[in-house]
Protein backbone atom coordinates (compact mmCIF):
# COMPACT_ATOMS: atom_id res chain seq x y z
CA UNK A 1 0.00 0.00 0.00
CA UNK A 2 1.49 3.04 -1.07
CA UNK A 3 2.70 5.28 2.44
CA UNK A 4 0.45 8.37 2.12
CA UNK A 5 -2.79 6.00 1.70
CA UNK A 6 -1.24 3.97 4.65
CA UNK A 7 -1.40 7.46 6.06
CA UNK A 8 -5.38 8.24 5.20
CA UNK A 9 -6.62 5.12 6.41
CA UNK A 10 -3.81 4.38 9.55
CA UNK A 11 -2.68 7.59 10.71
CA UNK A 12 0.29 7.85 12.43
CA UNK A 13 -0.28 5.00 14.41
CA UNK A 14 -0.59 2.97 11.18
CA UNK A 15 3.11 4.75 10.33
CA UNK A 16 4.51 3.82 13.05
CA UNK A 17 3.71 0.24 13.12
CA UNK A 18 4.58 -0.02 9.48
CA UNK A 19 7.98 1.46 10.20
CA UNK A 20 8.59 -0.94 13.06
CA UNK A 21 8.08 -3.74 10.59
CA UNK A 22 10.53 -2.27 8.33
CA UNK A 23 13.04 -2.37 10.88
CA UNK A 24 12.28 -5.44 12.51
CA UNK A 25 15.08 -7.44 10.44
CA UNK A 26 17.87 -4.97 11.52
CA UNK A 27 20.07 -6.41 14.59
CA UNK A 28 19.27 -4.70 17.70
CA UNK A 29 21.84 -2.23 18.08
CA UNK A 30 20.47 -0.48 14.87
CA UNK A 31 16.50 -1.25 15.76
CA UNK A 32 17.56 0.46 19.51
CA UNK A 33 19.11 3.94 17.48
CA UNK A 34 16.29 4.21 15.21
CA UNK A 35 13.70 3.49 18.07
CA UNK A 36 15.14 6.38 19.74
CA UNK A 37 15.55 8.48 16.40
CA UNK A 38 12.03 8.21 15.81
CA UNK A 39 11.12 9.28 19.68
CA UNK A 40 13.54 12.15 19.76
CA UNK A 41 11.62 13.59 16.33
CA UNK A 42 8.36 12.94 18.16
CA UNK A 43 9.11 14.76 20.93
CA UNK A 44 10.91 17.87 18.96
CA UNK A 45 8.18 17.93 16.57
CA UNK A 46 5.48 17.27 18.75
CA UNK A 47 3.48 20.07 18.44
CA UNK A 48 4.69 20.47 14.85
CA UNK A 49 1.81 19.93 11.91
CA UNK A 50 1.79 20.03 7.80
CA UNK A 51 -1.27 20.97 6.26
CA UNK A 52 -3.60 17.91 7.13
CA UNK A 53 -1.66 15.83 9.68
CA UNK A 54 1.27 15.73 12.36
CA UNK A 55 4.72 16.51 10.92
CA UNK A 56 6.22 13.21 12.31
CA UNK A 57 3.86 11.42 9.59
CA UNK A 58 6.05 12.62 6.81
CA UNK A 59 9.40 11.79 9.07
CA UNK A 60 8.04 8.27 9.26
CA UNK A 61 7.39 8.30 5.64
CA UNK A 62 10.77 9.35 4.56
CA UNK A 63 12.69 6.69 6.40
CA UNK A 64 9.93 3.97 5.64
CA UNK A 65 10.61 4.89 1.77
CA UNK A 66 14.09 4.65 1.84
CA UNK A 67 14.54 0.81 4.06
CA UNK A 68 11.55 -0.45 1.96
CA UNK A 69 11.48 0.97 -1.80
CA UNK A 70 15.27 1.98 -1.87
CA UNK A 71 16.29 -1.57 0.00
CA UNK A 72 18.59 0.45 2.44
CA UNK A 73 19.88 -0.46 5.68
CA UNK A 74 22.43 1.47 6.70
CA UNK A 75 20.86 2.17 10.22
CA UNK A 76 22.75 6.05 10.12
CA UNK A 77 21.03 7.20 6.85
CA UNK A 78 17.43 6.13 8.45
CA UNK A 79 18.30 8.13 11.84
CA UNK A 80 19.36 11.08 9.82
CA UNK A 81 16.07 10.51 7.87
CA UNK A 82 13.77 11.04 10.55
CA UNK A 83 16.00 13.71 12.12
CA UNK A 84 16.29 15.50 8.38
CA UNK A 85 14.31 18.83 9.45
CA UNK A 86 15.19 18.36 13.34
CA UNK A 87 18.31 20.91 13.25
CA UNK A 88 16.33 23.21 11.00
CA UNK A 89 13.27 23.23 12.82
CA UNK A 90 14.31 22.60 16.63
CA UNK A 91 17.94 23.88 16.77
CA UNK A 92 17.67 25.14 20.21
CA UNK A 93 15.56 22.28 21.45
CA UNK A 94 18.41 20.08 20.37
CA UNK A 95 21.23 22.07 21.74
CA UNK A 96 19.88 23.16 24.82
CA UNK A 97 20.15 26.55 24.90
CA UNK A 98 19.26 29.65 22.52
CA UNK A 99 22.90 31.25 22.89
CA UNK A 100 26.03 30.88 20.12
CA UNK A 101 25.43 29.20 17.17
CA UNK A 102 22.81 27.15 17.96
CA UNK A 103 22.94 25.29 14.93
CA UNK A 104 26.15 23.50 15.34
CA UNK A 105 25.23 22.90 19.11
CA UNK A 106 22.43 20.68 17.71
CA UNK A 107 24.69 18.86 15.13
CA UNK A 108 27.22 18.45 18.05
CA UNK A 109 23.99 17.06 20.40
CA UNK A 110 22.93 14.48 17.42
CA UNK A 111 26.92 13.30 17.12
CA UNK A 112 26.88 13.03 20.64
CA UNK A 113 23.31 10.79 20.67
CA UNK A 114 24.48 9.18 18.07
CA UNK A 115 27.54 9.38 15.83
CA UNK A 116 29.80 11.46 13.95
CA UNK A 117 28.24 10.50 10.96
CA UNK A 118 24.23 10.58 11.36
CA UNK A 119 25.48 14.34 12.54
CA UNK A 120 27.15 14.87 9.22
CA UNK A 121 23.88 13.55 7.23
CA UNK A 122 21.44 15.39 8.48
CA UNK A 123 24.23 18.88 7.90
CA UNK A 124 24.37 18.14 4.62
CA UNK A 125 19.91 18.07 4.22
CA UNK A 126 19.65 21.49 6.43
CA UNK A 127 19.03 24.76 4.80
CA UNK A 128 21.28 27.33 5.76
CA UNK A 129 20.43 31.04 6.58
CA UNK A 130 19.95 32.47 3.02
CA UNK A 131 20.69 36.34 1.92
CA UNK A 132 17.44 37.53 2.42
CA UNK A 133 18.76 40.32 -0.65
CA UNK A 134 18.59 36.93 -2.89
CA UNK A 135 15.78 34.88 -3.67
CA UNK A 136 15.53 32.30 -1.65
CA UNK A 137 14.51 29.70 -3.73
CA UNK A 138 17.05 29.95 -6.04
CA UNK A 139 19.58 29.63 -3.07
CA UNK A 140 17.43 26.55 -1.79
CA UNK A 141 18.52 25.01 -5.05
CA UNK A 142 21.84 25.68 -5.01
CA UNK A 143 22.29 24.56 -1.69
CA UNK A 144 20.87 21.48 -2.44
CA UNK A 145 22.86 20.84 -5.53
CA UNK A 146 26.25 21.96 -3.81
CA UNK A 147 25.65 19.68 -0.51
CA UNK A 148 24.35 16.55 -2.13
CA UNK A 149 27.40 16.99 -5.25
CA UNK A 150 29.63 16.34 -1.97
CA UNK A 151 27.53 13.98 -0.36
CA UNK A 152 26.01 10.88 -1.62
CA UNK A 153 24.25 9.30 1.31
CA UNK A 154 22.58 12.68 1.57
CA UNK A 155 20.84 12.09 -2.09
CA UNK A 156 19.26 9.02 -0.61
CA UNK A 157 17.28 11.47 2.45
CA UNK A 158 17.21 14.11 0.15
CA UNK A 159 15.10 11.89 -3.00
CA UNK A 160 12.79 10.63 -0.23
CA UNK A 161 12.25 13.83 1.37
CA UNK A 162 11.58 15.18 -2.02
CA UNK A 163 9.20 12.43 -2.87
CA UNK A 164 6.89 13.08 -0.07
CA UNK A 165 6.95 16.50 -0.96
CA UNK A 166 6.36 16.57 -4.66
CA UNK A 167 4.52 13.43 -5.65
CA UNK A 168 2.68 14.35 -2.16
CA UNK A 169 1.96 17.62 -2.87
CA UNK A 170 -1.90 15.99 -3.80
CA UNK A 171 -2.59 15.81 -0.47
CA UNK A 172 -1.63 19.03 0.07
CA UNK A 173 -4.10 21.81 0.53
CA UNK A 174 -4.27 25.47 0.12
CA UNK A 175 -1.94 28.29 -0.41
CA UNK A 176 0.71 25.79 0.04
CA UNK A 177 0.35 24.09 -3.31
CA UNK A 178 0.95 26.43 -5.84
CA UNK A 179 4.09 27.82 -3.50
CA UNK A 180 5.41 23.98 -3.16
CA UNK A 181 5.21 23.75 -6.81
CA UNK A 182 7.01 27.10 -7.18
CA UNK A 183 9.66 26.21 -5.04
CA UNK A 184 10.50 22.25 -5.91
CA UNK A 185 9.71 21.88 -9.54
CA UNK A 186 12.69 23.23 -11.07
CA UNK A 187 14.87 20.72 -8.75
CA UNK A 188 13.61 17.96 -10.79
CA UNK A 189 16.29 17.84 -13.18
CA UNK A 190 18.76 18.75 -10.48
CA UNK A 191 17.94 15.72 -8.21
CA UNK A 192 17.73 13.43 -11.33
CA UNK A 193 20.80 13.97 -12.44
CA UNK A 194 22.44 13.69 -9.06
CA UNK A 195 20.61 9.96 -8.68
CA UNK A 196 22.07 9.01 -11.69
CA UNK A 197 25.91 9.68 -10.33
CA UNK A 198 27.57 6.40 -10.80
CA UNK A 199 28.89 7.07 -6.65
CA UNK A 200 25.19 7.47 -5.55
CA UNK A 201 24.46 4.11 -3.10
CA UNK A 202 21.40 3.03 -5.13
CA UNK A 203 20.90 -0.03 -7.35
CA UNK A 204 19.97 1.05 -10.85
CA UNK A 205 16.62 -0.70 -10.08
CA UNK A 206 15.96 1.71 -7.03
CA UNK A 207 17.11 4.27 -9.70
CA UNK A 208 14.57 3.57 -12.00
CA UNK A 209 11.85 3.76 -9.49
CA UNK A 210 13.27 7.04 -8.59
CA UNK A 211 13.09 8.62 -11.96
CA UNK A 212 9.63 7.34 -12.51
CA UNK A 213 8.78 9.15 -8.89
CA UNK A 214 10.44 12.64 -10.16
CA UNK A 215 8.40 12.36 -13.48
CA UNK A 216 5.58 12.08 -11.20
CA UNK A 217 5.67 14.73 -9.28
CA UNK A 218 6.83 16.80 -12.34
CA UNK A 219 3.95 16.61 -14.11
CA UNK A 220 1.97 17.26 -10.89
CA UNK A 221 4.12 20.56 -10.58
CA UNK A 222 2.78 21.29 -14.32
CA UNK A 223 -0.68 20.49 -13.75
CA UNK A 224 -0.74 23.14 -10.67
CA UNK A 225 1.28 25.61 -12.44
CA UNK A 226 0.02 25.42 -15.60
Amino acid sequence: MPLHAVTEIHGEAGLRERFLLEIADLPEPDRSALIDALDLAAELHRDDRRTREPYLNHLLRTAIRIRRYYAIDDADVLVAALLHDAVEDHPAELAGSTNGDVVSAALTAIAARFNPRVADLVRAVTNPEYDPTRDADEQYREHVEASLTRTPWARVIKVSDFTDNGVGIVHTTGPKVTRAATKYAPLVPTLRRLVALPDTPLTEDVKEHIYEQLDTAEERFRAILG
